[in-house]
C-alpha cells in the first residue's frame, strides 16, 4: 500500500513561500546584527572607560609628581633658615640677657628685615620659658608675636629637646595659616638657651593650583584637609573623624578656633583606579605620602570631562559599527538581486572605505596623545627648572653660613689680643710711659697684618699655598701666642706652662700659619679643660730624629679612640653649636691639620700617659741652613 504524500503547493504559492522564507530569514539576519552590534557596542564602552580611566589616572599621578617635588622644594627653601639664624651672635647675646630693650629692638628690625628678604610670613626668638621676647612682626601691635607665648606648640617642644622642630597650623594670633620650622639656640655654655622659629604662609601655594583641570587636596596625619585648590574644603576630615583624632588635633591648636568637620566621601575603585565622590562629583584620585612633612598630597581629577570623552568614543563607535553592519546588509540583499561580482566589487569597496575610514581616526587619536604628552613635558620640565633653582639658593644659604662661622673663628682670636694691647696702652698712656704704649700699638698692627694673613690663608683653603716654608724659631713666636691666648685662658682660668729650650733649630714652616697652629691648639686645649680640676696645659718641644716634635698636653677628660679617628675632619665636632670660638662647626682642629700637611708634617692625637688628658703631637721637618734668612 503507497503511503500518504504531502500534496504539491499551488504555483501560484510556491513564490510567496520564498518570500515568506526569505523575509523570516531576514528579520532572523536582522536580529542577529543587532544582537551583535549591541554586544560590540557593550564591549567597546566597557574598553573605552577602562582607556580613558587608565589615562586620567597617569595624568593625575604625573601631576602629583609634579605637586610634590615642587612642596618639597618650597619646604627645603626654609628649612634651613632658624639653624643659620640661632648662629648668629646677636641671637646668643638676646637669649642670654632677653630683658635688654635696646638688643630686643634692634633684634626686632633685623629680623623684620630678613622675613621680607626670604619671604617668609614671620621669624620670631622664643625664651625656654615659651614667651616670645622678638619677633618680624613686632609693628602690629595686638596682632605681634612678642609676648605671647607658644610652650604648648610640637615645634617649640621638638627644639627645646634639641634638635629642629616642623609644625604647620593655625597661627593662633595672626589665624592665618602656615608651615612653622624651629631650630634650638644654644649659649655659651653650650646648653639650649632659647628658640628660633620661621613661619611659612602656604596661601600663595594654593593660589598657584587654582585655575587648572584638576584639584589639589593635602592633608594631616588625622586626614583632615590643611592646603587645598578648592577652600570650600578646607579643615574637613577625608574619613569619620573620631573623638582621639579630634582630642590630637585639639592638644596642639593646630587649626585654632576653625570649625572643624567631615567632607562627605565615597572611595571606591572603577576599572582598578581609584575614584572619590565628593558631594555627588566624582574625581579619579593620585595619592602620595610626604613622610618628612607629615602630609598625604591627593591630586583629584574631575570624571566630568573623562565621561564625555567616553561617550563620543561610545558614539563613534556605534556609527562605524551601524553603518559597518548596514553595509552588510545591503551587500547580503545586492547579492539576491545582482551578479555576484558586482556585489563583491561592491563590498570590497565599502570595506576600503571603512578602513580608510578607521586608520584616519586612530591617526587622529595618536596625534591628539602625542600634543598632550609634549604640553605635559614641557611644564614638568618648567616645573624642575623652578625646584632646582629653588635648592641652589638652599645651598647658597648653607655655604655662607658655614663660611661665615670659619671666618669668625679664625679672626676672633688675633682680636682679643689687640683688645689687650690696646687696654695696657691706654694705662701707659696715661701713665705717661710713651715707649711701652709705642711698643702694643705695634704689636697690635702686627696683629691687623696677621688678621689679613688670615683672610688669605681663608681664600687659599682649598688650594695648597703658593710660598714655600722657609726656616721658623719655634722661639720667636711664644711671646705673641701667649697674648693671643690670654682672654681664653683667662676665661676657662687656665695656666699655660711653656717647654721650649733655647738651642731648638729652626723648623720648615711659616711663621704666621705656624702660630696660628699653636692657637688653635692651645685654645682646644682650653676647652678640654674648662671647669675641671686640673687646669694646666703643657706646651713642650724636643728634637726627635730628623724633625721636632711639637707637644699639646692637657688635663682634661681626654679623647676616646672613636673620636680621635675623625677629630681632624672638617665640621666634626663634639662641643655644641655655637660652642667656644669655633661656633661648634669642627673647623679648628680641620684648618690646624691642614696647615701642618702643607709644612710637609704630621698631626696626631692620643690620650696623656699619665692621664687623665688628651695630648695632641705635631711633628715638622728641620728647616736647611740655606731656607734661614
Amino acid at each position: 500500500m503507497a503511503l500518504n504524500a504531502a500534496p504539491p503547493l499551488p504555483a501560484g504559492l510556491a513564490p510567496r513561500a520564498r518570500l515568506r522564507d526569505f523575509a523570516r530569514g531576514r528579520r532572523g539576519l536582522l536580529l542577529a546584527v543587532v544582537a551583535l552590534l549591541a554586544l560590540l557596542v557593550w564591549t567597546g564602552a566597557r574598553l573605552a572607560h577602562r582607556h580613558y580611566h587608565a589615562s586620567a589616572y597617569a595624568r593625575a599621578e604625573t601631576a602629583l609628581r609634579l605637586t610634590v617635588n615642587a612642596l618639597d622644594a618650597d619646604l627645603a627653601r626654609h628649612e634651613v633658615v632658624p639653624q643659620l639664624v640661632g648662629d648668629l651672635d646677636m641671637l646668643q647675646r638676646l637669649v642670654a640677657s632677653p630683658d635688654d630693650t635696646g638688643l630686643r629692638q634692634a633684634t626686632n628690625l633685623w629680623l623684620e628685615e630678613e622675613s621680607a628678604a626670604i619671604a617668609a610670613s614671620d621669624i620670631y626668638v622664643i625664651k625656654t620659658d615659651g614667651e616670645t621676647i622678638a619677633a618680624s612682626n613686632h609693628r602690629l601691635g595686638e596682632a605681634s608675636f612678642v609676648g605671647k607665648n607658644f610652650s604648648y606648640r610640637p615645634y617649640f617642644i621638638d627644639a627645646m629637646k634639641g634638635g629642629p622642630g616642623r609644625f604647620y597650623g593655625i597661627g593662633t594670633t595672626s589665624g592665618v595659616r602656615g608651615y612653622f620650622y624651629s631650630a634650638p639656640v644654644f649659649g655659651r655654655s653650650g646648653r639650649i638657651a632659647g628658640v628660633v622659629a620661621v613661619k611659612v604662609g602656604v596661601d600663595r601655594i594654593e593660589q598657584s593650583w587654582r585655575g587648572g583641570d584638576h584639584r589639589v587636596v593635602v592633608t594631616d596625619p588625622e586626614g583632615r584637609v590643611f592646603m587645598s585648590s578648592e577652600p570650600s574644603w578646607l579643615y574637613r576630615s577625608l574619613d569619620p573623624a573620631t573623638e582621639e583624632r579630634l582630642a590630637r588635633t585639639r592638644a596642639t591648636r593646630r587649626y585654632a578656633d576653625a570649625p572643624l568637620g567631615d567632607l562627605a566621601l565615597e572611595r571606591r575603585q572603577v576599572f582598578g583606579v581609584p575614584v572619590f565622590r565628593v558631594a555627588g562629583d566624582d574625581y579619579i584620585a593620585a595619592s602620595e605620602t610626604m613622610p618628612k612633612a607629615g602630609w598625604t598630597v591627593h591630586v583629584l581629577l574631575d570624571t566630568a570631562e573623562l565621561r564625555r570623552e567616553t561617550q563620543l568614543a561610545v558614539a563613534s563607535l556605534f556609527l562605524m559599527l551601524g553603518a559597518a553592519a548596514f553595509g552588510a546588509v545591503m551587500l547580503i540583499q545586492r547579492r539576491a538581486q545582482v551578479a555576484e561580482r558586482i556585489a563583491m566589487q561592491r563590498f570590497a569597496r565599502a570595506e576600503l572605505e571603512r578602513r580608510v575610514e578607521a586608520r584616519t581616526a586612530d591617526l587622529a587619536r595618536v596625534n591628539d596623545r602625542l600634543e598632550r604628552e609634549v604640553a605635559e613635558r614641557r611644564a614638568t620640565e618648567a616645573e624642575l627648572r623652578a625646584a632646582q633653582a629653588s635648592l641652589v639658593q638652599v645651598g647658597k644659604l648653607a655655604a655662607l653660613g658655614q663660611m661665615s662661622a670659619a671666618l669668625s673663628h679664625e679672626i676672633n682670636q688675633p682680636l682679643a689680643a689687640a683688645r689687650n694691647y690696646a687696654d695696657s696702652a691706654a694705662i701707659l698712656i696715661d701713665r705717661g710711659d710713651t715707649a711701652a704704649a709705642r711698643e702694643n700699638i705695634a704689636e697690635i698692627l702686627s696683629l691687623v697684618d696677621r688678621m689679613s694673613a688670615i683672610g688669605r690663608h681663608l681664600r687659599d683653603a682649598a688650594a695648597k699655598p703658593a710660598a714655600r716654608p722657609g726656616g721658623v724659631l719655634l722661639q720667636s713666636l711664644l711671646a705673641e701666642t701667649r697674648t693671643i691666648v690670654a682672654a681664653r685662658l683667662a676665661t676657662c682660668r687656665a695656666e699655660l706652662l711653656i717647654d721650649v729650650p733655647a738651642d731648638l733649630p729652626p723648623l720648615r714652616a711659616g711663621p704666621t700659619r705656624l702660630q696660628q697652629v699653636l692657637v688653635n691648639l692651645v685654645t682646644n686645649a682650653a676647652d678640654a679643660v674648662e671647669g675641671g680640676p686640673d687646669r694646666r696645659i703643657r706646651l713642650s718641644a724636643r728634637v726627635d730624629g730628623g724633625g721636632v716634635v711639637i707637644r699639646v698636653r692637657d688635663h682634661g677628660p681626654g679623647v676616646p679612640a672613636a673620636i680621635a679617628e675623625r677629630i681632624f675632619d672638617p665640621f666634626f665636632t663634639t662641643k655644641g653649636v655655637g660652642a667656644g670660638l669655633g661656633l661648634g662647626l669642627g673647623l679648628g682642629l680641620s684648618i690646624t691639620a691642614n696647615i701642618v700637611r702643607d709644612f710637609g708634617g704630621t698631626i696626631a692625637c692620643h690620650d696623656a700617659d699619665p692621664g687623665p688628658g688628651a695630648e695632641f703631637r705635631v711633628r715638622l721637618p728641620i728647616a736647611p741652613a740655606e731656607d734661614m734668612p
